[in-house]
């Protein structure tokens, strides 16, 4: 069972690794909302097609999105809409480690010096 749960976190930490560019959490939101061309991904964030491209390639080859095509558009989705539930998380405790620095440092600035 050992060498099982050390496959699984090596497979763990390299989709990990997959989600920390910023731009692919973006697109990962954007087509949670629903089914998304790569032109519309670009008119959504404004990047350049050939950035988005290369942005949903290592999604697909990490197999987090989809393609379905018809005719010479293809339609990207999300393999496993769970990923924003994990996503969601990672930012929920973001956003708490944030208001817990805040308060640190308005502590800390408030505080009389001795």
């Amino acid at each position: 069972m050992e060498e099982r749960e050390r496959k699984l976190y090596k497979l763990q930490a390299e989709l990990c690794h997959t989600l920390t560019d910023p731009i692919r959490l973006e697109l990962l939101h954007l087509i949670g909302n629903g089914e998304q061309t790569v032109g519309e991904l670009v008119e959504a964030t404004g990047l350049r097609q050939a950035n988005v491209s290369q942005h949903l390639a290592i999604l697909r080859q990490r197999l987090i999105v989809q393609t379905r095509r018809t005719g010479t558009t293809v339609h990207y989705s999300l393999a496993y809409p769970q990923i924003l539930d994990a996503c969601a998380i990672m930012r929920d405790i973001l956003v708490l480690q944030l208001e817990e620095r805040h308060d640190l440092i308005a502590t800390t600035v408030n505080s009389p010096v001795r």
